[in-house]
């Protein structure tokens, strides 16, 4: 994914932040297991196509008017040939863990302690993350089996193999019960220490249509989500599934600017398409005639319908899919090889045609619903069509004496949702209340739940590389169970043998914060030793053994 020229948007920020500061309480380290429920997979949230019936995946272009370089688009993409459309998914591809296609997983039954931060290359542009510090939030809900287990991801190699100098690395994740979707790029988790890398995160509302801010990326280049434009395995081959009811994503070697539905450039050739395009298989194109296969007829009637979407570079008239072993290769390669570039059109370039309903309020969503009093939680309020000139005001109130929201959040005009912030207040019990929404005569409530505050305590001591060189500085990291107070968190620190590994006689975690580090600065030595550094705070101890080697 090309990812040219970043720029601050901080404009935009508010939406975005109220949207990405899920602040929930950091999962321990050394916690039990995970308590969701995760399917390479998975069933996905009913009803189908995913994201609402008016979401730019999901529009009917069959009448929408083709571009007055169409011709000419299509030309490039021949490049003086004949280009030919190819299935970019399949199954397994026999050489290790590779497999052909883009995996997803589905979760259910997220709690706090399963949403991990994520370090991102480009937070500037991410969601999950404090915009302040470009530090990963606890936000992304990543099935732990993702760690060491194949399949998870895009390539199919476990995420703790580092691959992302050669390989895209998606990782999409649909939760289930709130119908959110989460999509990482180019992931790799760090064992030493501890922690989730990728290039870029993107999360999206599938109850509203919640476009990414102009010159944004997502876990795609053209800001957009992935997982709404691959072709399923699943749909192709539901017999209950009748037609498939939703655009492709594609990709083509070379691009030049962005249109809508997208937000982010990833290249400016001349005469290229640029990135979100759309391209529409000709209606006088007999796909009865180019495959025999009832089933990739489905697909070829989707393209003629919804057409093609494109999301980012790679190879020209690529299809994305699914990884599924179900797919067989043997079938959909000489059938997507049937169908060229010159049997395709090109829609005119970032068409949309205004919504004829007038938008009304559709929900309200919170999360976390259940957080700990002292935090600060996002809400989202969605319209069922974009807002109209002016914007729609939505008020709030909250019934929960311990949560505060503002009186009202702005939609923007042909905007379809915008987030809030809430704040909560310390409680010595549980306390629970709705929280309304209400605009235009329609109000929606959701459900907040604001617990006790737990008593942070030490949750582990970490120290990277776990074996340094003599004569040279590892650090050293401190996790805590729950953010500091407000005096902040004092951590005692030792050394078994301070002559050769020092350490600073204490650490103070800042107030609000779950982790903070220090340096433990190594001398040199006549023969490898190991070295116990030991951290204590309310009563629990933490060790690590660091192994001192010589040059």
């Amino acid at each position: 994914m090309s990812l040219p020229d970043r720029r601050f948007r901080w404009l935009q920020r508010g939406v975005i932040a109220a949207l990405t500061m899920v602040i929930v309480l950091a999962a321990s380290l050394a916690s039990p297991g995970s308590a969701m429920e995760a399917t390479r997979g998975g069933v996905l949230p009913q009803p189908l196509p995913l994201f609402p019936a008016d979401n730019w995946w999901n529009r009917d272009i069959s009448n929408w008017p083709v571009d007055s370089n169409s011709s000419s688009h299509i030309s490039f993409i021949n490049s003086g040939g004949t280009r030919r459309l190819h299935p970019d998914f399949g199954g397994n591809s026999g050489v290790g863990f590779g497999i052909y296609g883009i995996p997803y997983a589905v979760v259910a039954g997220v709690t706090s302690a399963d949403r991990k931060a994520v370090d991102f290359l480009y937070w500037d542009e991410s969601d999950g993350v404090d915009y302040q510090t470009g530090a990963g939030l606890p936000f992304y809900p990543i099935p732990p089996e993702a760690v060491s287990q194949p399949y998870w991801i895009e390539g199919g190699d476990p995420g703790n193999v580092d691959l992302r100098s050669s390989q895209d690395r998606h990782l999409l994740i649909v939760d289930r019960e709130r119908n959110h979707l989460y999509e990482l790029y180019n992931v790799y988790f760090d064992g030493a220490r501890q922690q989730w890398l990728a290039g870029s995160g993107a999360f999206f509302d599938m109850n509203s249509n919640i476009r990414r801010p102009e010159t944004w990326t997502s876990a795609d280049a053209a800001g957009l989500a992935i997982l709404p434009g691959l072709v399923r395995y699943d749909e192709v081959y539901d017999p209950n599934i009748i037609e498939i009811r939703h655009a492709f994503r594609v990709t083509v070697r070379a691009t030049n600017g962005y249109v809508y539905p997208a937000s982010h450039r990833a290249g400016s050739t001349a005469g290229a398409l640029p990135i979100g395009a759309r391209l529409r298989l000709k209606a006088n194109v007999d796909i009865t005639q180019r495959s025999s296969d009832p089933n990739v007829q489905k697909i070829f009637r989707a393209m003629q319908k919804y057409g093609l979407i494109v999301a980012d570079n790679g190879s020209d008239m690529f299809v994305s899919g699914t990884h599924d072993s179900h797919w067989n290769n043997d079938v959909l390669n000489p059938a997507f090889r049937a169908l060229n570039a010159n049997d395709f059109e090109v829609i005119q370039l970032g068409y949309n045609p205004p919504a004829s309903a007038a938008a009304a309020l559709s929900s309200i969503s919170v999360s976390p619903a259940t957080i700990s009093g002292g935090q600060t939680g996002a809400g989202v309020v969605s319209l069922t069509a974009p807002a109209p000139a002016g914007g729609a005001a939505v008020s709030l109130a909250s019934a929960n004496p311990a949560v505060a929201v503002p009186a009202a959040v702005t939609v923007p005009a042909l905007g379809t949702s915008a987030g809030f912030s809430l704040t909560t207040s310390q409680v010595s019990s549980s306390t629970v209340g709705n929280i309304v929404a209400s605009y235009a005569g329609v109000s929606k409530s959701v459900t907040v739940t604001v617990n006790p505050a737990p008593s942070p305590a030490l949750a582990a001591l970490l120290i990277s590389p776990a074996i340094v060189a003599a004569g040279s500085v590892a650090v050293a990291t401190v996790n805590l169970t729950a953010p500091a107070p407000a005096s902040g968190l004092l951590v005692s620190l030792s050394s078994s043998r301070p002559n050769l590994a020092s350490v600073p006689a204490n650490l103070l975690v800042p107030a609000g914060k779950t982790t903070a580090t220090f340096n433990v600065k190594t001398n040199f030595i006549r023969r490898n030793t190991v070295v116990n550094i030991r951290a204590m705070a309310g009563g629990v101890e933490k060790n690590f053994a660091l192994t001192i080697v010589r040059h």
